[in-house]
């Protein structure tokens, strides 16, 4: 299951080109015949996968991609509420036995440094707590080593990628995909 907010879900892109698509048809090309379930709410915060991360680990569900925590930063919610939210979503994870991929995310610079570094220091911390696979950086793919280069990869509203940077941000993140998929059997 992809478990995340609206840059899982695929908003603002045809169905064929969201990130769950993708990676379904990446994985196929690499000769992996997985069900990949497309877990993503738009407008989902970290709090709402606290709220439905019960639910969605249906007992046919072996292995999650969680991608939460853009939207809290967008909206500036406490990085401590974000974080024990995502221990949550990962302590739900463990206890049903599913193995978990954890993809972080990067603030942006708008709430100061400080907000910054608590908010960045999440997703490799909680990681580590629960030896989870760690994917660094959503964007990653995108050329984060010049950004003014990667608003060619976005959508005109600045904060989803369009399908072209779905499909460069899956070919990152794809390697890790499969060695939760080995993790998981």
């Amino acid at each position: 299951m992809a478990f995340g907010d609206s840059l899982t879900q695929g908003y603002g892109l045809p169905d064929a080109q969201g990130l769950v698509p993708q990676l379904d048809a990446w994985l196929k090309a690499e000769g992996i015949e997985v069900d990949l379930i497309n877990g993503g709410v738009s407008g989902d915060t970290t709090a709402g996968g606290v709220a439905r991360v019960d639910w969605s680990l249906t007992p046919d569900v072996d292995a999650m991609i969680v991608t939460l925590g853009g939207n809290d930063m967008l909206r500036g919610i406490d990085p401590s509420t974000a974080r024990t939210n995502l221990r949550q979503v990962l302590e739900t994870a463990r206890s049903r036995d599913v193995a978990v991929l954890l993809v972080g995310m990067k603030a942006l610079g708008n709430y100061g440094a400080d907000y910054k570094a608590a908010f960045d220091s999440i997703y490799p911390e909680l990681a580590q707590d629960f030896g989870t696979l760690y994917f660094e950086n959503f964007f990653a793919g995108l050329g984060e080593d010049d950004p003014g280069q990667a608003g060619q990869y976005f959508q005109p509203d600045g904060l989803h990628p369009n399908a072209e940077g779905v499909t460069l941000i899956v070919e990152a993140l794809g390697p890790f995909v499969v060695d939760l998929i080995k993790q998981a059997k």
